[in-house]
């Protein structure tokens, strides 16, 4: 994989990701074995539990350092509530080249990208990585600004997403979409106020980018200006929308239906 280019510092061409907790997300980036884990530390006060189990026999089949430490100790090192009594710390997320989104994968499936305009809620950007590599999406576009990094929170609530998710990193997604359009990408923005129903699109197999909005603010100006067309999510309660997090479940598993 290829870092992003461009300059800047160091904060602004990396994704994060150093620092991961909670047992799924441990156990899962000892699984994928995309980057070195360096070091696997335990609460000294678990009970017994599969999953830890298969955490200790994956670091020592990968030769990972396991520690076990106090519980006061422990939770002096974490940065996330309830981190389940597990942490690694690993090699950062690198971010992939905007250009190796745009091709087909080696079995032929065409790119279906998800770009994330200025969402910058940890909590909500795990849970749409998890939804998106479980709704089957190629790659993920994030600005290098305005937008949150894989902290310890985005990689607990992802549960392990993150070691299997292209991503890359972008100087601003105006361009970029520009970039995604030269290559046959049809984008589709997501916004209560859409010109259609995001179950009336026409969507088959061809390329295509789902853009999701900040919560509250929404689509930038820019960014909407240059989606193909934008489309809602009907809604029926007193509420007239969903969180972002929710709403780009609908919207990929909705994607993914149609282009299977």
């Amino acid at each position: 994989m290829r870092q992003s280019g461009g300059g800047g510092s160091k904060r602004e061409s990396s994704l994060g990701g150093e620092h991961i907790e909670g047992r799924h997300a441990v156990r899962e980036l000892l699984l994928a074995g995309t980057r070195r884990t360096r070091e696997v530390i335990f609460s000294g006060d678990l009970d017994a539990a599969s999953i830890l189990d298969d955490i200790m026999d994956l670091a020592d089949e990968h030769r990972v350092t396991v520690r076990q430490v106090s519980r006061g100790r422990f939770d002096s090192m974490t940065r996330t509530e309830g981190a389940q009594g597990v942490l690694a710390m690993a090699e950062p997320l690198r971010p992939v080249d905007l250009s190796e989104l745009l091709v087909d994968d080696t079995d032929g499936t065409r790119p279906f990208l998800l770009l994330l305009d200025g969402i910058t809620d940890p909590g909500n950007l795990g849970a749409i990585l998890r939804t998106a590599e479980g709704a089957g999406v190629t790659g993920v576009v994030l600005p290098r600004h305005r937008s949150a990094r894989v902290t310890p929170t985005v990689a607990k609530a992802a549960a392990g997403a993150v070691e299997y998710l292209r991503m890359a990193l972008v100087a601003g997604l105006p361009a970029a979409m520009a970039t995604m359009r030269d290559a046959g990408v049809w984008m589709v923005g997501l916004d209560a106020g859409g010109d259609r129903v995001i179950h009336d699109l026409p969507v088959a197999d061809e390329p295509v980018a789902l853009v999701l909005g900040a919560e509250g603010p929404g689509l930038s100006r820019l960014v909407r200006s240059r989606c193909d067309t934008v489309a809602s999510i009907p809604v029926t309660g007193v509420l007239d929308s969903l969180n972002v997090s929710a709403a780009a479940a609908v919207a990929c598993f909705e994607i993914a239906r149609r282009r299977s």
